[in-house]
């Protein structure tokens, strides 16, 4: 779930995640947008991931679950795992479904959910968002692309001030 906060909030869509979004709207019978269009829900999941990277008060994720109420319940479609916690019935508009399972996540990251950190993008040309769940929680970019350009441009930097 919360990969699919940082994609919508990073890009305005889900696409690109493909294939795991495709076998996550079919497992759950979701259609997606056919125009890739989720309204006003990528701006709203943005401005609740910089109020929760930030420290500030969650007026957003309270818009999200007010806009988007979860619908707790138990599933056991998959045999694999079990019993396990849904926040949206199969079948949703595919907007309502991922407004509600992203409401619920950054709810219970808000709350302190030791699973996951967000953050920022350390790269001062990028604005994205990233989930960290590494060991050490330590991760400050939002790709390798972004940590690379960085590397280079402190090793450049460094080397101009040498000559």
């Amino acid at each position: 779930m919360t990969q699919l906060a940082v994609e919508l909030a990073n890009t305005g869509t889900l696409d690109q995640q493909g294939d795991l979004v495709n076998a996550f709207f079919t497992e759950h019978e979701i259609t997606p947008p056919p125009d890739g269009d989720y309204g006003d829900l990528p701006d709203l999941v943005r401005a609740a991931l910089a109020q929760t990277v930030d420290g500030e008060a969650p007026e957003a994720v309270h818009r999200l679950l007010r806009d988007y109420p979860p619908e707790m319940h138990l599933s056991d479609h998959d045999t694999h795992d079990g019993w396990h916690v849904h926040f949206s019935r199969n079948g949703t508009p595919a907007t309502h479904w991922t407004g509600q399972l992203i409401a619920a996540k950054l709810a219970l990251i808000t709350a302190g959910d030791p699973a996951v950190t967000l953050g920022r993008c350390a790269a001062t040309t990028c604005e994205n968002y990233f989930a960290d769940q590494s060991r050490n929680r330590t991760r400050r970019f939002c790709s390798n692309t972004c940590a690379s350009r960085t590397t280079v441009a402190a090793h450049r930097a460094r080397a101009a001030k040498k000559t």
